[in-house]
C-alpha cells in the first residue's frame, strides 16, 4: 500500500501523545475540499467505506484498521473506481486523537468489532467509555455514532452505556434483516463478516446514537461485580 496516496500509514511511536501533521486539516490537505468527514473504524476491508463513498459523493470517508492486509483490498477498489472521497488509516484505535482535532468528524461507522466478552476486558470495547470520551474531542456536537454487530452481547452493553449516561438514542434494532421497511442502508451494504454471521442465521442488530458534548461518560456497573 506504500504506493496509494489515498492511504497513510504513520509511524506508531511517533504519535504517542502528539498531534500527526493532518490532524485538522483531512478535509484541505488529503480530501482537498470542505466536505464532512466520516469514519469507519475497524474497517476491516473497507466495504462500508467504500460503498457508502459510492452513495454519498457530498462527504468524505475514512477507513480506520490496523491490519494492513485486510485493507489493501478496499484501498484497491478505491484506486481502482477512482474514489475521490476514500481514504485509509492505518493505525491502532487506542491513539485516535493523535489524528483529529475539535469537531472534524460528521460521523463515526463500527461495524462488526471484536465485542471483548470477557468483562475485564470492557474498556477495550469500541464502544466503552473510555473509546467514547476519545471520540468526543472530534466528533461534532451533533454528530452520529453508528454501531452494527452480530454480538447480542454487545449490542446490549453499548445500549447500556448509552442509558447510564443518558446519551441521545435514535434509533436501535436487535434484527435488521427480520424487520419489515428497515432502512435499505443498513441491509444493502454487508461486510465480509457480516454475510459469514447472516448465512448462519445470526441476527444483525444495529445502533445509532450521538454523544452529550464533551461530557465525561462512565461505564455501567456490571451486576456480577
Amino acid at each position: 500500500m506504500k504506493g496509494f496516496e489515498h492511504v497513510v500509514q504513520p509511524v506508531t511511536k511517533e504519535f504517542i501523545n502528539k498531534k500527526h501533521p493532518l490532524a485538522g486539516n483531512w478535509a484541505k490537505h488529503f480530501f482537498k475540499n470542505n466536505h464532512p468527514i466520516v469514519l469507519e473504524l475497524g474497517c476491516g476491508k473497507g466495504e462500508y467505506t467504500v460503498n457508502l463513498a459510492k452513495q454519498y459523493p457530498e462527504k468524505n470517508f475514512l477507513g480506520v484498521d490496523v491490519k494492513g492486509a485486510r485493507m489493501w483490498r478496499g484501498a484497491l477498489t478505491a484506486r481502482q473506481e477512482n474514489l475521490q472521497n476514500v481514504g485509509f488509516l492505518r493505525m491502532r484505535i487506542e491513539l485516535i486523537n493523535s489524528f483529529f482535532n475539535t469537531d472534524e468528524i460528521s460521523e463515526i461507522w463500527i461495524t462488526f468489532p471484536d465485542p471483548q466478552l470477557k468483562r475485564r476486558r470492557a474498556k477495550n470495547r469500541l464502544t466503552s467509555s473510555k473509546f467514547l470520551n476519545h471520540y468526543s474531542e472530534f466528533l461534532k456536537k451533533d454528530g452520529i455514532i453508528h454501531l452494527k454487530t452480530d454480538s447480542d452481547a454487545l449490542y446490549a452493553y453499548t445500549l447500556s452505556v448509552i442509558q447510564i449516561n443518558n446519551l441521545p438514542l435514535i434509533f436501535h434494532n436487535s434484527d435488521i434483516y427480520n424487520t419489515p421497511e428497515i432502512d435499505p442502508l443498513l441491509t444493502s451494504i454487508q461486510t465480509h463478516y457480516e454475510k459469514l454471521f447472516k448465512n448462519e442465521g445470526q441476527n444483525i442488530t444495529y445502533i445509532k446514537f450521538q454523544l452529550n458534548g464533551k461530557k465525561k461518560l462512565v461505564e455501567p456497573i456490571d451486576p456480577e461485580e
